[in-house]
């Protein structure tokens, strides 16, 4: 009979414990969703200073081409152009994770919430190449006819160093600025800040649900 006792009562030990288990995981769990949707969050208001930063510089820039463009050098309506399209489209870009950081639901399945979270790091590393390819052009603005003319051989050739080197720079960040360099000194350099520190933390925090669950069902399928 005491033998019969001892084997209840460790049964009902060790559902206990299950259950305990179980309720630490579930609120490990919604505890680290809710961390994700903090540093998710945490995001907009720099995206939203962006934004308005770059809609002001585009019709600053888009009001001095319209009024100069009978008088200004080909080489500043060129330069301005080039310069005020890519922030327009990095506006764009920014203007998409604006929605993708609204569409995150941290109630939503972990592979739902990761392929968003996905698309934020994707379209922040595309939205910096864009950018760095701005580099050349603020090299040859204030290019015009009269420097070409009255320059010598000094002058022609500091700016071809000078612009020649903004775009070798500007092309290799284009073609190496990707995920796969993350570890990379210079790469942590450029990406270190509100835009990306809590987008890499959240696949972390999203990663270990994953790891969480996985290990659940390995031991509710080994029993």
């Amino acid at each position: 009979m005491k033998e019969l006792e001892m084997i209840e009562i460790w049964k009902s030990y060790d559902k206990k414990l299950e259950e305990n288990l179980v309720l630490n995981r579930k609120n490990t769990e919604d505890i680290t969703r809710i961390k994700v949707q903090s540093f998710i969050s945490s995001m907009k208001p720099i995206k939203i200073f962006t934004i308005v930063i770059g809609l002001l510089w585009v019709v600053f820039v888009d009001t001095l081409i319209i009024n100069l463009f009978s008088i200004a050098s080909p080489f500043f309506l060129i330069s301005a152009g080039i310069q005020v399209l890519l922030t327009k489209l990095a506006i764009g870009i920014y203007l998409y994770q604006m929605i993708l950081i609204h569409q995150v639901d941290i109630s939503a399945p972990i592979v739902a919430v990761q392929e968003k979270i996905a698309r934020l790091k994707s379209s922040t590393i595309w939205v910096t190449r864009l950018l760095f390819l701005q580099l050349p052009v603020w090299t040859t603005f204030y290019w015009n006819e009269s420097m070409l003319e009255n320059g010598n051989a000094w002058l022609y050739a500091l700016q071809i160093i000078i612009t020649g080197s903004f775009t070798y720079l500007a092309i290799w960040l284009f073609f190496n600025i990707r995920y796969e360099n993350k570890d990379k000194k210079w790469f942590r350099l450029i990406f270190n800040g509100k835009e990306w520190n809590p987008v890499i933390t959240s696949m972390e925090l999203l990663s270990q649900i994953k790891e969480y669950r996985d290990e659940t069902k390995s031991e509710n399928s080994s029993r």
